[in-house]
């Protein structure tokens, strides 16, 4: 199998478990390439024993699965560059929370060497696609949330929202939302929005610090069309796709649908959703000990 392995950032304190992955890699005598200024920060660990002559440049890499070295961040970061292609993706956590890259680091040699050889499950994930004028080089698809946001400190926003054509409120607030069930667990929790399972059919609309009490997160189903338009005294807001920024002026419309593809993402077969959320929430834990 060919296998692909994507980083942003490397520090020698995961020297080890890199090693591990290498070493694990090749007993399975599995073709590996890496991301060429991924492997510039490997090659520079002399410590570590790195394949010769496997760094590629672009996002044009064919492999049969990718290994997203890092934190969600990076994972998002894997998602945009495997795109459409259907590429399985294995987030490894060298960072923090990880909903996404959840494969521990401290566990690479018997969890990776077990889903080598075939047991593992694909979830597909959902992403929304943005239809909008004057997006530039932004990539209009979002794994995590699409947010309409104020620009700095500006004063807050109006997002007139409709949904499948009928209007349905105006968003007073510093910012609106609507994130993807992988979503549910990122920007959109911090917003008071609702955690979805992983399969859920649905989007969720999580306004932004909101002027109003009574406006409240909504979830609705991922195949209506949402259209959003926003006015503010600046003139002016932003537009990001999972952390991904383009200035817009106001007054446009910004149309969002699911988009046709998903991101498959690997998960061991001892994996579990509820196991997740116990262990990166700490639900369950007994408050006394």
């Amino acid at each position: 199998m060919k296998v692909a392995i994507l980083g942003k950032q490397y520090n020698t304190l995961h020297r080890d478990a890199m090693q591990q992955l290498f070493d694990t890699l090749t007993i399975h005598k599995n073709e590996i390439v890496i991301e060429e200024s991924f492997y510039n920060m490997l090659h520079k660990d002399t410590s570590l024993q790195l394949p010769d002559n496997c760094s590629v440049t672009d996002n044009n890499f064919d492999a049969q699965m990718a290994l997203s070295i890092g934190g969600d961040g990076t994972f998002l970061e894997t998602a945009l560059r495997i795109g459409n292609r259907g590429i399985p993706i294995l987030g490894i956590n060298t960072g923090h929370l990880g909903f996404l890259a959840d494969l521990s680091s401290n566990d690479i040699r018997t969890s990776l060497s077990d889903i080598l050889q075939g047991n593992y499950n694909i979830e597909k994930r959902s992403l929304l696609q943005v239809d909008a004028d004057n997006l530039g080089a932004l990539w209009p698809y979002a794994l995590n949330e699409v947010a309409i946001l104020k620009q700095d400190s500006a004063s807050m926003i109006s997002v007139r929202t409709s949904i499948d054509g009928e209007y349905f409120n105006t968003y007073q607030a510093d910012g609106l939302l609507i994130a993807t069930p992988t979503g549910s667990t990122a920007y959109a929790l911090s917003a008071g929005g609702p955690i979805l399972v992983p399969q859920a059919a649905n989007w969720v609309l999580a306004p932004v610090a909101p002027h109003s009490f009574t406006v409240r997160p909504l979830v609705v189903n991922d195949d209506v069309v949402i259209t959003l338009q926003v006015s503010c005294r600046t003139g002016k807001f932003l537009l990001s796709c999972d952390g991904r920024s383009v200035k817009m002026k106001a007054g446009q419309i910004i149309t969002l649908r699911k988009a046709p593809f998903t991101i498959n993402v690997v998960k061991g077969n001892n994996h579990s959703f509820s196991k997740t959320l116990r262990n990166k929430l700490m639900w369950g834990v007994d408050k006394r000990d």
